[in-house]
C-alpha cells in the first residue's frame, strides 16, 4: 500500500509557466540564428553566381590566358602559407601571455596587460601594413641573410634574400601580430574557467605552479586554444590590406620565405585588381573569393568537429 508522499511524486509534475520575456528572448535568438543562416546562403549564391561566367568560359579568355586551376591555385597556396606561418608564429606566444595574465602577473599588472592586448585588435589593418613596410621589413633583412646563410639548406631559407625585405615571411610575421590578440583572448578567458578545486588540489598533492598549470589548465581549455587558433586563422586567411601593402608578389609557388618571388594572396590579389577589372576578369576574381569562402567553412567545420569531440573532456573530470 503506497503513502500520500509516494503518490505525489509519481505523479508528473506541472510544466512551468514561461514568461514573456523569455519567450521573447527565445524568439529573438531564434530569428538571430535563422537570419545568420540566411544572411550566409545569400553571400554563396552570390558568389556561385557571379562566379558562374568565369567557371564556364574557356581558359583563353580568362586573364593571362590560362585556365581557372592554374590562375586560382597560386593564389590559394599563398593564402594558406601565410595563413600557416602567422599561426604557427601565434599560437604558442598567445597560450603563453594568456597563462602569464592569468596565473602568474600581479592583479593589476594582468588587468592592465590584458587592456592592452585587447586594443592591439581595435588596429586597423592598414596600420600593420604600414609598418610591416617601413619597421618590419627593414628590420628583417639581417636575420633573412642570416637565415640564408645558416639554413640555406632548407627549403624555406633558400634564398636570394629580398633586398627590400618585403617577404612572405614579414607577412607570416605581421598576421601573427594581428590575430595574437585574438587568440590570446579566448584563451584567456577559458583559462580564468577552470576550476579553482582542481587547481587547489593540485597544489595540494605538491604540484609545482607549472606542473599544476600542465595537469588541470592546460586539458582544460585545449577546445578553447583551438577555437581562438580557429578564429585567428580566419582572419589571417581573409586579411587583405595588410597583405597588399607588404607583399611584393610575383605570382611564383615557392616554399622560399626571404626571396622576392613571392605567391599572392587571394584577399590581396583581389585588392589589387579589382579596382581596374571589367567583364569576365571581376568573374575570375569573385571565382577566387568563392574558393577562399569555401576554405573558410572547411577550417571553421574541421575547428568544430575537433571542439565536439573533446567536449566531454574537461581534463579536470
Amino acid at each position: 500500500m503506497t503513502t500520500t508522499t509516494e503518490k505525489v511524486t509519481t505523479q508528473a509534475l506541472p510544466k512551468p509557466v514561461q514568461q514573456l520575456g523569455d519567450r521573447i528572448f527565445a524568439g529573438t535568438a531564434k530569428a538571430a540564428g535563422v537570419l545568420i543562416l540566411v544572411v550566409l546562403a545569400g553571400v554563396a549564391a552570390f558568389l556561385i553566381v557571379q562566379a558562374m561566367p568565369a567557371l564556364l568560359a574557356s581558359p583563353a579568355d580568362l586573364p593571362g590566358g590560362r585556365s581557372l586551376t592554374a590562375y586560382i591555385g597560386p593564389l590559394v597556396f599563398g593564402t594558406v602559407l601565410a595563413a600557416v606561418i602567422a599561426l604557427v608564429l601565434a599560437t604558442p606566444l598567445a597560450v603563453a601571455v594568456a597563462l602569464f595574465v592569468t596565473h602568474y602577473a600581479p592583479r593589476r599588472l594582468a588587468q592592465g596587460l590584458g587592456y592592452l592586448i585587447d586594443l592591439l585588435a581595435a588596429v586597423p589593418s592598414i596600420v600593420y601594413g604600414l609598418w610591416g613596410v617601413a619597421v618590419l621589413a627593414p628590420a628583417t633583412l639581417g636575420v633573412s641573410t642570416w637565415l640564408n646563410t645558416y639554413l640555406g639548406w632548407l627549403p624555406f631559407f633558400a634564398g636570394p634574400v629580398s633586398v627590400t625585405g618585403r617577404t612572405m615571411l614579414v607577412v607570416g610575421v605581421t598576421l601573427a601580430v594581428m590575430i595574437l590578440p585574438i587568440i590570446t583572448a579566448v584563451a584567456r578567458e577559458v583559462f580564468f574557467q577552470t576550476p579553482k578545486l582542481h587547481e587547489e588540489a593540485a597544489l595540494a598533492l605538491g604540484a609545482t605552479r607549472w606542473e599544476m598549470i600542465r595537469m588541470a589548465v592546460l586539458p582544460f581549455g585545449r577546445s578553447g586554444i583551438i577555437s581562438g587558433a580557429m578564429l585567428g586563422l580566419g582572419r589571417a586567411l581573409g586579411e587583405t590590406m595588410a597583405v597588399a601593402i607588404i607583399l611584393s608578389a610575383s605570382g611564383a609557388v615557392t616554399f622560399n620565405l626571404i626571396s622576392s618571388d613571392n605567391p599572392s594572396t587571394i584577399a590581396g590579389n583581389i585588392a589589387l585588381q579589382f579596382p581596374d577589372s571589367t567583364g569576365l576578369a571581376v568573374n575570375t576574381l569573385i571565382a577566387s573569393g568563392l574558393v577562399l569562402f569555401v576554405i573558410t567553412l572547411l577550417v571553421n567545420a574541421v575547428a568544430r568537429f575537433i571542439i565536439n569531440r573533446r567536449r566531454e573532456f574537461s581534463g579536470a573530470n
